[in-house]
């Protein structure tokens, strides 16, 4: 492994993930497995290389990444989101590939919060006139 290693954070949705990059073979290991095992959905597993096909780095460079909450499709588009960011750290000029591409901008939609007298954030109990 080499000596320089560059960090983000990813986020998307509740999930996070905590992204190192470092110059290597191309190796992505996410919580300890390689992401082809660790994300089984083709989708999930297309969103985590997407940044690395755009850039042409696709073996490049090694990721150690940690994710945590949320579910299969939240977490992918996390590491996606750290990746994006991880490889603007290594060479800012990679930024206006990234951005066209639409991978910079961090996807700010989260679950609304549940309203007290309610079943859900909108959903009311029923109304019983009689």
């Amino acid at each position: 492994m080499s000596a320089t290693r560059y960090y983000a954070t990813g986020k998307r949705k509740s999930a996070i993930a905590k992204v190192w990059l470092s110059e290597g073979s191309g190796e992505i290991k996410v919580n300890g497995k390689p992401a082809t095992d660790y994300f089984t959905m083709d989708v999930a597993r297309e969103l985590v290389f997407q940044p690395l096909s755009v850039t042409d780095c696709v073996n490049k460079f090694d990721f150690m990444i940690k994710v945590v909450g949320g579910g299969v499709a939240g977490q992918a588009g996390a590491v996606r989101h750290g990746i994006t960011k991880a490889l603007q750290e290594y060479d800012p000029e990679l930024r206006a590939v990234l951005k066209k591409a639409g991978f910079v901008t961090r996807d700010a939609r989260i679950k609304e919060r549940k309203k007290y007298g309610q079943r859900g954030a909108r959903a009311r109990y029923q109304f019983s006139k009689r």
